[in-house]
């Protein structure tokens, strides 16, 4: 299985599939449409998979491995992501290190770009284990095709394994989840399960069935640029003005300065010059009623700066993103308990905290098909220093595995 499930992983992440946020287009760009034609279809074919469509509206791969028993077996969806985040996502060429001994690995000795467990204390849960890596000039990809290869590998195990009774299993890989639109067309009614998991947490062990609410917010500052040699008393400039809204936000409220269940406002970006600048935000809570506080203290503020102001120059554009699907989960857990259950056969302790961010989970639970998060094995996402351990991705498949083997009776809320 360790062969199989490393060379899925290899030639996904060897497919470029960024997604693109600009793009009006779904998917956000073709060559996910191409890695679900070329590589997805045909590998979920291979393995003896039937019902394989792709959906042109919507981006998604599905495809259904019928029950073989007549017993009451819930109908159980696992879900990845196709595409990659706004990093060189190109000519990925993945490190492989066998038997990890906690040292530093020297990802690109031109540079000198190193994975350090100084900088990475994580590392040291990996001793003895193999961890696939980056070659320093690209992500990795783990997020989602660890994911990916992890439920085709279990499936394909699932369908070897002649003694292992089952309902229907229906899997669906989508697109643009990394640019939050991936899951806004996906067909909760088609699909037809009671539930399902999405397979994109980090680390061993993960369960999340809590997220953040989130919003994105676009301030809009106009300024009033002249002559600087005559500009007393005429010029507004925007660049400062954005500067002084974003000083007074709250300064330890920030993605830097907080952890746990504690919310931000993050700048993800600032443009502009004096005549104009926008800068974007989004906007994160855990709790529902201190995220519309958030909203809130954002719009007070651009209302108090126009009011000093005497005119306005500074507009907000902002919308809902998803919410904290614990919301939803809470009045059905039944893939909560089942996926707790099936970690602990497999010798897993979960790790039951809420997700600091969102997974199409988010989306897809207030859509009607409730669905938590469980780990896929990788770390350090989005950027140069992610990396996956071998063994956690197995874990995964062992997890997907007994989820099905023991979902008999979990059909019924």
């Amino acid at each position: 299985m360790q062969e199989k499930l490393v060379e899925r992983f290899l030639k996904y992440v060897k497919f470029e599939t960024r997604s693109d946020e600009k793009s009006p287009t779904v998917p956000s760009t073709q060559n996910q449409v191409e890695f679900a034609k070329t590589v997805l279809m045909p590998e979920l074919e291979a393995i003896g998979l039937s019902d394989i469509q792709y959906n042109a509206a919507n981006g998604f791969v599905t495809a259904l491995l019928p029950r073989n028993s007549e017993k009451a077996f819930p109908v159980i969806g696992f879900i990845a992501h196709m595409d990659t985040a706004d990093f060189e996502a190109a000519h990925v060429n993945p490190l492989i290190w066998d038997d990890y001994a906690g040292n530093d690995l020297i990802l690109d000795a031109e540079t000198q770009l190193i994975l350090s467990p100084k900088d990475f204390p994580s590392l040291k849960n990996y001793v003895g284990q193999t961890l696939i890596t980056t070659d320093g000039k690209t992500l990795l990809g783990a997020d989602d095709k660890a994911g990916i290869a992890e439920i085709i590998t279990a499936l394909e195990a699932i369908k070897a394994a002649d003694n292992l009774e089952h309902g229907d299993i229906k899997v669906a890989f989508g697109p643009d989840e990394e640019i939050g639109r991936g899951a806004d067309l996906f067909d909760v009614a088609g699909f037809g399960c009671d539930f399902a998991y999405t397979m994109d947490g980090g680390p061993l062990g993960e369960l999340e069935f809590e997220s953040f609410n989130a919003a994105q917010a676009i301030v809009t500052i106009q300024g009033k640029n002249v002559h600087p040699g005559t500009a007393k008393d005429t010029m507004v400039n925007a660049i400062k003005l954005a500067i002084a809204y974003d000083s007074a936000l709250p300064q330890n409220e920030v993605p830097e300065q907080t952890e746990k269940r504690e919310g931000f406002y993050h700048l993800l970006g600032i443009e502009g010059n004096v005549e104009e600048s926008k800068m974007t935000y989004i906007i994160r809570d855990h709790d529902k009623e201190l995220f519309e506080n958030r909203k809130t203290t954002m719009l007070t503020l651009a209302e108090r700066m126009n009011k000093e102001l005497t005119e306005e120059r500074i507009t907000i554009e902002m919308h809902d993103q998803y919410y904290n699907m614990g919301e939803v989960l809470k009045e059905d857990m039944r893939p909560v308990d089942l996926a707790e259950a099936a970690m602990k056969s497999v010798g897993i302790t979960p790790i039951i905290e809420p997700i600091r961010g969102g997974t199409d989970g988010s989306k897809l639970s207030f859509m009607g098909l409730p669905t938590p998060n469980i780990f896929a094995g990788g770390e350090n996402f989005h950027g140069r220093y992610e990396f996956v351990s071998v063994q956690s991705m197995e874990k995964a498949v062992a997890v997907i595995v007994e989820i099905i083997r023991q979902s008999q009776g979990y059909g019924e809320q």
